[in-house]
């Protein structure tokens, strides 16, 4: 396959922390994150919904605790979660005290609601003792009055005045195991926020637009805020906030790494448009086979092109390819043509050629292991 020229800068170098298993920072991938949208207090419910973004790739997960029963939640979803697990603060230091008793691996405290300094301190010797990091969550919609009053309204300036501060007050504790996001809904505000604070301290960033709308329109706007950011070397965990399933968060989140060459995680399926010329419905096919090949997390390249036009040059590029034909659809494995495939018999077809893939590539991994041990 064909090499691309690099899209990014280089990573910015960064301090590296650890959420429970999962690295941040330094020369970790960049990780993906999402929240759950659930009742926390519903232990059940919420599992569910954190295992089914671990299912898509999540790395970890942020669970809201607006009161104490839902902090004490924090303590069986921990010990069942797949992966580690965040606890999401406001205005009550109590509640983080509460939940780093029920186990998680992570806090996210916002500067601007979470009382005094003493407060904030008794927070993170808790923290401290447990080996758990803070985010400085900071957010254009909850900046400090004074800031504020300063400032006259929300603006970068003030979002990386707030986190500097906050910043400050961590360090004085002697308390390093920091993250930082400046979020904003409106996308230059945020980038502008992120390049100003990188400059000046070298804490991992976690990247985000917030309130950034429903699935299409926050994906686009998502994209742009976080792919300049990105391309710019900056960011080390990122949540891509959608008014939609959260699933949805993740599997855009990934792709938005895929497309940068920052991490590659799944099937990435190349699909043309489709015109009069198709000989293949490749709408409908692909949105069946990003389902059904969603639960895959080696990287693979499955080209679906409905003519000869571009199609044997995308087959060519791909692990898997297939090109329509008047009734019959020509196959390509590794680039090359292997046979023909009825209309009727493709999806089935190419669920199967990638399941072959993925035993291949679990077999030679496992073989691999073997050798080195």
């Amino acid at each position: 396959m064909s090499r691309a020229p690099a899209l990014t800068a280089p990573r910015r170098p960064t301090r590296q922390i650890h959420v429970g298993h999962v690295a941040v920072g330094g020369d970790a991938p960049i990780s993906v994150q999402s929240m759950t949208n659930t009742d926390t207090r519903d232990v059940e419910t919420t599992l569910a919904q954190i295992q089914a973004l671990a299912g898509a790739g999540a790395d970890m997960v942020r669970v809201s605790c607006p009161d104490e029963e839902a902090a004490c939640a924090m303590g069986p979803l921990c010990q069942r979660a797949p992966v580690p697990l965040i606890a999401d603060i406001h205005f009550d230091y109590r509640l983080a005290l509460l939940a780093l008793q029920h186990g998680v691996q992570g806090l996210r405290l916002n500067p601007g609601n979470i009382g005094s300094v003493a407060r904030v301190a008794e927070v993170a010797r808790a923290a401290a003792e447990r080996q758990v990091p803070i985010r400085i969550g900071v957010n254009a919609g909850s900046l400090e009055k004074d800031l504020l009053a300063r400032h006259g309204e929300p603006c970068a300036e003030a979002m990386v005045e707030s986190a500097l501060h906050h910043i400050r007050i961590l360090e004085k504790l002697d308390y390093r195991e920091i993250k930082v996001s400046l979020k904003a809904s409106n996308t230059a505000m945020t980038v502008a926020a992120y390049r100003q604070l990188a400059s000046q301290v070298d804490y991992p960033l976690h990247l985000g637009i917030t309130e950034a709308g429903g699935l299409l329109p926050g994906t686009v706007k998502s994209s742009v805020g976080l792919g300049l950011l990105l391309a710019d070397g900056l960011g080390d965990t990122l949540r891509i906030s959608l008014s939609a399933d959260p699933v949805h968060e993740v599997r855009v989140g990934f792709e938005l790494l895929k497309a940068l060459g920052l991490r590659q995680r799944g099937v990435t399926i190349i699909a043309c448009p489709t015109c009069s010329r198709q000989s293949l419905p490749v709408i409908p096919l692909t949105a069946r086979l990003e389902e059904r090949l969603a639960h895959i997390q080696e990287n693979i390249t499955l080209s679906i092109i409905g003519c000869v036009v571009n199609g044997p040059g995308e087959a060519k590029e791909s692990h898997i390819g297939i090109v329509g034909g008047e009734g019959e659809n020509l196959l390509y494995r590794a680039g090359k043509p292997v046979g023909k495939v009825a209309d009727g018999a493709v999806e089935e077809r190419l669920v199967a050629e990638v399941e072959e893939l993925v035993a291949r590539m679990r077999d030679q991994q496992a073989t691999k292991g073997m050798k080195t041990t």
